[in-house]
């Protein structure tokens, strides 16, 4: 369970978690709740989330492992489209993980209501966390489960990635007692991801390496232009299949107006081959980034253009005054939403 919206809230069914006062309930799921608390040391807001009293042992263990495993990995981050861990506790009856308190929805959230992203704001996104990415792999953190629930937008569409508890790490302690010549992933581990987002090999159980976020982020990226998955079916052996072994429609040939640089971009990063995707996160952030400073430039080339004599006469001679004032206005927009996008 990831950072739930902030939107769903209740009140809390405790007052206190370890040192930590709660204010109320962000949202619950089968095994934990996420509760928005209080530090009264360092006197900020924080998001806790806690496994429930109630779990037998074995899922109390199988549930602190994954626990100790996410704020491992964590620790080994810093980035500012990653959210922080500040504490992890397994001690007594209370397991419990607070972490900074993210004000937003998840993109799972707006693409499930039929929201829609301009391209520009798709690709300056998807950049983002394809930085990272690529700040986890140099750190030797593969996330293994990217996925729109686990990607929360903040104030004027900044991502954070979030929920690390399957991700592998260096010192990474074992879920589940597997044999040693069995590959671990998620695949290993009953699954626990969504099999939406899964690179063919992930899937199919084989050893992965950094690329299957690559291929993961090119399927968010997918269903950003298009509005669904790369693969659909209500059976998950018919949609792990279909991920291995089925090509889905470039996104530009199910939608014309979809820019086919950002079509391409998505393909390349979901090949089935990992030796033909993107190598690495910054190969696939160099190609995002070339597609928003082309659109820069051309309409950087768009206003000088307009700004030449003749220009100048045929719009007086085609625009009202007020006209010419909303074309300004417009163009003082979209070079303050480029601004914040790429800041």
């Amino acid at each position: 369970m990831s950072l739930l919206d902030s939107s769903r809230t209740a009140m809390p069914s405790r007052n206190r978690i370890g040192r930590f006062h709660i204010t109320r309930e962000l949202g619950r799921g089968t095994l934990n709740t996420v509760y928005l608390g209080h530090d009264p040391i360092t006197d900020r807001q924080v998001a806790i989330k806690s496994f429930h009293l109630e779990l037998s042992s074995q899922q109390r263990r199988i549930q602190e492992r994954q626990l100790i495993n996410e704020a491992r990995a964590t620790a080994r981050l810093s980035h500012p489209h990653i959210v922080t861990i500040f504490e992890a506790s397994i001690e007594g009856p209370e397991t419990y993980l607070v972490m900074e308190h993210l004000e937003g929805s998840t993109l799972s959230t707006l693409l499930n209501a039929g929201h829609t992203f301009e391209f520009d704001v798709i690709a300056a996104i998807c950049f983002k966390l394809a930085s990272a990415l690529d700040h986890a792999h140099r750190h030797n953190v593969v996330h293994r489960d990217i996925k729109p629930a686990n990607i929360f937008l903040v104030d004027c569409h900044q991502p954070k990635l979030v929920d690390f508890g399957i991700a592998r790490a260096p010192n990474r302690i074992a879920v589940h007692v597997v044999p040693t010549d069995h590959p671990n992933t998620l695949f290993c581990d009953n699954l626990l991801g969504t099999p939406n987002y899964m690179s063919p090999e992930q899937g199919s159980g084989e050893r992965v390496d950094h690329r299957t976020d690559i291929y993961s982020l090119g399927a968010v990226l997918y269903q950003m232009l298009t509005g669904r998955t790369p693969f659909d079916a209500v059976e998950t052996d018919t949609l792990l299949h279909l991920i291995k072994h089925k090509i889905p429609d470039p996104p530009h040939a199910l939608n014309a107006t979809i820019p086919k640089a950002l079509s391409r971009i998505a393909m390349k990063a979901m090949n089935k081959q990992p030796d033909k995707r993107y190598q690495h996160a910054a190969d696939m952030m160099l190609d995002l980034k070339r597609y928003l400073a082309d659109g820069k430039l051309a309409r950087r080339r768009l206003r000088t253009a307009m700004s030449t004599p003749e220009a100048r006469h045929m719009v007086s001679c085609t625009l009202t005054p007020h006209s010419v004032l909303l074309l300004c206005c417009a163009a003082f927009s979209g070079a303050l939403a480029m601004w914040l996008m790429l800041r």
